[in-house]
């Protein structure tokens, strides 16, 4: 079996999506399929080894000029493949902090409407590689806003599977002005009688999108998130002797012991660091064993955002109980998690996937979440946390608090939390699903 797997770049950013597209395709590859992982936009950048190609199709930089200045394309093709070359592509990016919707409407429009848009001829070009060069089995997008080629596809490659992966496309569509926002949504439907899977991580998910894009119900297939398992098989020494030890010997946590709340994701209002100290200014005075550490990308737009966040705790008296632990890489990561107690996450928005709160759970360490987007379907998919109204901070602090102060509920949920990764979210379960849906098998 031969499959392209079209991942789509983030400027250089840590993108949950990236790892996922990176971990599922190295799964596939494992299992026999010969599984070649292409990015668009911009060369991807994961936390653990990266399996893409090193060449860029639709490069962000090459669709961005054709989009301002549309004449570009009648300059000689060589000339132009510069603008693809994937180190300038990273050197262009390397401060952008992700791409900003609101700026790119005509962009996002343009780039939908594939063969008649501005950038015809790179998607012309990226079909006749998959097309003629690779001719695979089947054809898998990240999402489908990069799907603006799928007619031509569907034309040249009539008997291979299509599959879209839905994960966070409506976040980007409701970021775009008003007028582009409807425009992309028309023709994101108009794609849809082209594809044949749209894969989504959540029941939620796959019924928010389904009633914006009109998607057929037969075309939904839920895919329950997953990771890589590897990285988080040593758990530390010290949290293993907690798993091991029978639950009904274990007591209270020790007047004194240092109690740690995590946070990890990237620092960005929308995921609601701010949310989080909120809370643990709320609770620090009465628990003052309690710290709080925070660990994820820090784009350069959003240097301010993390300032305010120290000013704050600086003006509350707490700045010596809080510790930013930058941008971690795999290792890091896992230590991290293995490290705290307790993690938090408090989005302000219906997150499709939470891929934090999976690796949380495989390191040990139970979570707080809103009971909004797919966290809910996770957390009971796993049991191994709490989940509280999505508009209360108060709801937060008592969460936490309850688990401070109840060490057993902490192990039993981390237990459970574990177990229930390894046994529904693995990235090997999720890359047989994949494959048994392009051979017809599911």
């Amino acid at each position: 079996m031969k499959v392209v797997y079209l991942t789509a770049g983030a400027a250089g950013m840590f993108c949950g999506s990236c790892m996922h597209d990176n971990a599922l395709a190295r799964a596939m590859a494992s299992v026999g399929v010969d599984c070649i992982l292409q990015p668009v936009y911009t060369p991807i950048r994961t936390d653990e080894e990266s399996v893409a190609g090193h060449r860029v199709f639709l490069g962000g930089i090459h669709v961005y000029l054709l989009q301002q200045m549309p004449w570009l394309r009648f300059l000689p093709r060589p000339m132009r493949s510069i603008l693809d070359f994937p180190p300038l592509i990273r050197w262009a990016t390397r401060r952008a902090g992700g791409t900003d919707p609101a700026l790119l409407g005509d962009l996002s429009v343009s780039m939908l409407r594939g063969a008649k848009g501005n950038q015809a001829e790179e998607f012309e070009r990226l079909t006749h590689w998959i097309a003629d060069d690779i001719a695979p089995d089947a054809v898998v997008l990240t999402n489908l806003l990069i799907g603006g080629g799928l007619p031509q596809l569907r034309e040249r490659l009539p008997s291979a599977k299509l599959i879209v992966m839905l994960q966070g496309d409506d976040i980007f569509l409701d970021h775009l002005p008003q007028a582009s926002r409807g425009a992309a949504i028309e023709l994101c439907t108009d794609l849809v009688p082209f594809v044949d899977y749209f894969c989504v991580n959540s029941r939620f998910y796959g019924s928010k999108m389904a009633a914006l894009l009109e998607i057929p119900a037969e075309k939904i297939v839920i895919t329950p998130l997953s990771i890589d398992l590897a990285p988080f098989q040593k758990i530390p020494s010290n949290r293993s002797a907690t798993f091991e030890q029978p639950l009904q010997q274990q007591t209270e946590q020790q007047p004194g012991k240092p109690f740690r709340l995590g946070y990890l994701a990237r620092i960005a209002p929308e995921k609601g660091l701010h949310r989080l100290v909120e809370a643990f200014e709320r609770i620090a005075a009465d628990h003052p064993t309690i710290t709080l550490h925070a660990a994820g990308w820090l784009g350069h737009g959003n240097e301010a955002y993390l300032h305010s966040i120290n000013k704050r705790l600086d003006d509350a008296g707490l700045a010596e109980r809080f510790t930013y632990h930058g941008s971690p890489d795999l290792d890091g990561k896992v230590r991290f998690l293995s490290d705290m107690d307790v993690i938090c996450v408090p989005t302000e928005y219906e997150d499709p996937k939470g891929l934090f709160i999976l690796e949380s759970l495989a390191a040990g360490t139970p979570v707080v979440m809103p009971d909004h987007g797919a966290f809910g379907e996770l957390i009971r998919s796993t049991g191994g946390g709490v989940l509280v109204d999505p508009n209360s901070i108060n709801a937060i602090c008592d969460a936490i608090v309850n688990l401070k102060i109840d060490e057993n509920r902490r192990n039993q949920l981390a237990v459970e939390g574990s177990n229930g990764v390894r046994e529904r979210h693995s990235i090997q379960a999720a890359a047989k699903r994949l494959t048994d849906l392009i051979a017809g098998d599911d």
